[in-house]
């Protein structure tokens, strides 16, 4: 018997057949599933890259405690009992944020200006104090001792320039993982600067704030043996001090 024309177009598909469009369906779907992940990946990576890395939370009262712990330590070495405290630009305990710009890459055009705007409610906390009466001679052996017993503490040298060719017997440290550095500098008339830094830092809501708007910091900071005093005089007794911030090491 002769097939009728419609009797071909309604034969059942060859079994090869559907297998082929079964595959052809799969391979779409994994497809369209790559795209969909790779594009929700490459969001994921590229949302921190065009915001910025967020800054880390830190209370500024208590760093600025840490720092001075930091300072304290590297006078205790320094082994000066001859030495006296010295005026010293931007002295004392410090607050600020011209330096903690707003981050990310949708901000970078504004790099190129002469003051790039400041990242809101962040601030890096420094301490700083000068020492008078301190000639070369003491300085360097004074800072190889600060050198030492600072690494016994596990702090890390990042530079240290004391080549008698230079004006300026200079060390440099950091402590790893807190982002904490310190740096004593030998100046001309017998000077030594001992600062300590903190990087920038976002303060928690509610921190004191001063009348320029910066976090309210503790005083004083040069070190208390320096000024007569008992070193645990200024101390906050246990437990009502500064809560400490909650990426300290």
């Amino acid at each position: 018997m002769n097939r009728r024309p419609h009797d071909l177009t309604t034969a059942p598909a060859p079994a090869s057949a559907r297998r082929r469009k079964i595959r052809a369906a799969a391979a779409a779907g994994l497809a369209l599933a790559a795209v969909v992940g790779g594009t929700l990946g490459f969001t994921r990576w590229f949302a921190p890259v065009w915001d910025g890395t967020p800054y880390p939370v830190a209370d500024p009262a208590a760093t600025a405690r840490k720092l001075e712990d930091h300072t304290r330590s590297a006078h205790a070495a320094l082994g000066l009992p001859r030495a006296e405290p010295a005026d010293w630009p931007r002295a004392g305990l410090v607050a600020e944020g011209s330096d903690c710009h707003l981050r990310g890459m949708r901000h970078w055009s504004e790099r190129g200006i002469g003051y790039p705007p400041e990242a809101p409610g962040v601030v890096a906390v420094s301490d700083t104090w000068g020492l008078g009466g301190v000639p070369r001679a003491e300085a360097e052996p004074a800072l190889e001792r600060v050198r030492q017993a600072m690494t016994q503490q596990g702090w890390k040298v990042t530079d240290y320039e004391n080549s008698p060719d230079r004006h300026q017997v200079e060390l440099r440290l950091e402590l790893p993982g807190t982002g904490r550095t310190l740096s004593l500098t030998t100046y001309p008339g017998d000077r030594l600067e001992v600062a300590a830094h903190a990087e920038c830092a976002r303060y928690p809501a509610g921190t004191p704030l001063d009348a320029h708007g910066d976090p309210r910091l503790p005083a004083p900071s040069v070190p208390a043996e320096l000024r007569g005093e008992s070193p645990e005089e200024n101390r906050p007794p246990a437990g009502t001090g500064p809560v400490a911030d909650r990426n300290s090491p």
